[in-house]
């Protein structure tokens, strides 16, 4: 549903990820959402040549635009897009894009509720705009940019294509599919997509502790851990023991001799971070059992 803007910096699939990474990924190059996994975030953090802690190892980014910006035309748009991400004025910026019916509902609160945070977006705008290439046919236009490509941080030219709407130039980010979500949800888009995104997260969470649970049975002759043990040895992230960073409120429930477990997952706040409730099952002998449905927010019972 979001399209890649072809300047090695942003894809989305149809499961689309939330409001914070649509931005972050115009500006990083990431690909999905960030790793549950602090260990995995850190190694891929040392290996991307973008955020490198050796400047030395850093790219050389291009100087600023090298042809001749006029006003209100495409490669202007796209030069007031990053300055306006720069500037924190978030909003703003996806107002020039074809998301700009998702945006323009959006309360103060809303935002806040989304739980955007965007001063890391902000600092890592380039500080150059190299802009290199404008091409204007009829009410469409492609401008070019010189960008590090997220893979290895070489150089590369890249493409972003933009539509006219009135008088106006926007950056065309999401595909028809996508946009046609856009108009249809307006303002709630993005929290429909927060919650895509956390419904997958849950799953994957639950999975996750049935692994780890697996890991501590045996090393402890077949009995299983509370949460909070868990996290604390470093066999699951210490997300799980909060739901301010995934949207979830994580619980095991432990049978009295500690030879059987359930994990439940519910959404932190119905409707808004989440909609379904989640449950993992382990009966003696056999696999676990993951099930989820909408039950409003309440546990699933067994």
């Amino acid at each position: 549903m979001i399209k890649r803007l072809h300047h090695g910096s942003f894809r989305v699939s149809s499961a689309a990820l939330p409001f914070l990474f649509v931005l972050a990924v115009f500006v990083n190059g990431c690909g999905s959402a960030a790793s549950s996994d602090p260990a995995a975030t850190a190694a891929k953090a040392d290996a991307n040549p973008l955020t490198a802690a050796d400047p030395a190892a850093a790219p050389v980014m291009p100087a600023g635009p090298s042809i001749d910006i006029k006003a209100n035309s495409p490669a202007d748009t796209v030069k007031v897009f990053y300055e306006r991400l720069r500037a924190n004025r978030f909003i703003d910026a996806l107002k020039l894009t074809n998301l700009r019916p998702a945006v323009e509902g959006l309360t103060p609160e809303d935002v806040k509720d989304l739980g955007v945070d965007f001063s890391e977006v902000a600092s890592s705008v380039p500080p150059q705009m190299p802009i290199n290439g404008e091409i204007v046919s009829g009410d469409e236009a492609t401008v070019t940019m010189k960008m590090p490509n997220e893979k290895d941080g070489k150089i590369e030219t890249n493409e972003i294509r933009l539509r006219k709407e009135g008088d106006v130039w926007i950056m065309l980010v999401a595909d028809p599919e996508g946009e046609r979500a856009v108009r249809k949800e307006g303002k709630n888009y993005f929290f429909s997509l927060r919650m895509e995104v956390h419904h997958r997260e849950a799953q994957a969470m639950l999975e996750r502790i049935n692994k780890a649970q697996g890991i501590y049975a045996l090393q402890n002759q077949g009995k299983f851990a509370d949460l909070e043990t868990l996290a604390n040895k470093g066999y699951v992230p210490a997300d799980a023991l909060s739901a301010e960073s995934t949207g979830y409120n994580y619980k095991i429930a432990l049978a009295f001799d500690r030879s059987t477990y359930t994990v439940h997952a519910t959404p932190a706040v119905y409707g808004k971070t989440g909609r379904l409730s989640f449950a993992s099952r382990i009966r003696k002998g056999k696999d676990p059992e993951l099930v989820s449905r909408d039950s409003k927010g309440e546990i699933l019972q067994n």
